[in-house]
């Protein structure tokens, strides 16, 4: 499968260009971090294609498990779900979930719809219907996705706040903080101390 081994080079080209960037050059922009996830995605979505089809298999009665390939694509699996979970906790802690969601959605699955297309060729005996209504759907997803996450956004930003100085329905009755040029500054009232040595 050719077109795959050159995706898949392009792909491990890219995915090392933008590490190096994130390593070296610290630089921690969501389109990198989210870049990388999905480049991680693609790999992903093959081996666990691979590993469930071959485990079904298995289960029929085509014994698949004796395979080197299995256990190659269980680690490849593994790996690429703890590297992908790394650069999106990371990019989770540096932006807001409202951005990152959206993108990474967005990035994720056209990844993995094009290692799909490329890898199982699964838009081969397709329809040219159903093909453009596939694509159309992803869209109107991805839309979907990113008109719920800005006004996720929006409801966000218009949370009260309240002023600790000005709680609704309670009066100050002093100020909340001594007066530091005050002969009595740091030290107790008369009062306080008067109602301390009698006790």
């Amino acid at each position: 499968n050719f077109p795959f081994f050159y995706f898949q080079i392009l792909e491990i080209l890219i995915f090392c260009i933008l590490l190096y960037f994130y390593k070296r050059k610290a630089v921690k922009h969501i389109m990198v971090l989210l870049m990388m996830v999905a480049l991680l995605a693609s790999l992903t979505v093959i081996a666990v294609k691979a590993v469930s089809s071959m485990i079904a298999l298995s289960v029929k009665g085509k014994m698949q498990l004796t395979y080197s390939v299995f256990y190659i694509m269980s680690v490849l699996m593994a790996t690429s779900c703890a590297f992908q979970i790394k650069f999106l906790n990371q990019a989770m802690h540096l932006y807001e979930a409202t951005a990152v969601v959206p993108i990474n959605f967005v990035f994720f699955t056209t990844s993995a719809i094009i290692s799909g297309v490329i890898f199982y060729q699964e838009f081969q005996s397709a329809a040219l219907l159903n093909v453009f209504m596939f694509l159309f759907g992803c869209l109107l997803s991805f839309l979907g996705v990113i008109i719920i996450a800005r006004s996720k956004k929006e409801e966000h930003l218009q949370i009260p706040f309240i002023d600790c100085g000005h709680i609704p329905g309670q009066k100050l009755t002093g100020k909340i903080q001594p007066d530091s040029h005050c002969s009595c500054y740091g030290t107790l009232n008369k009062e306080d101390d008067l109602v301390k040595r009698q006790s």
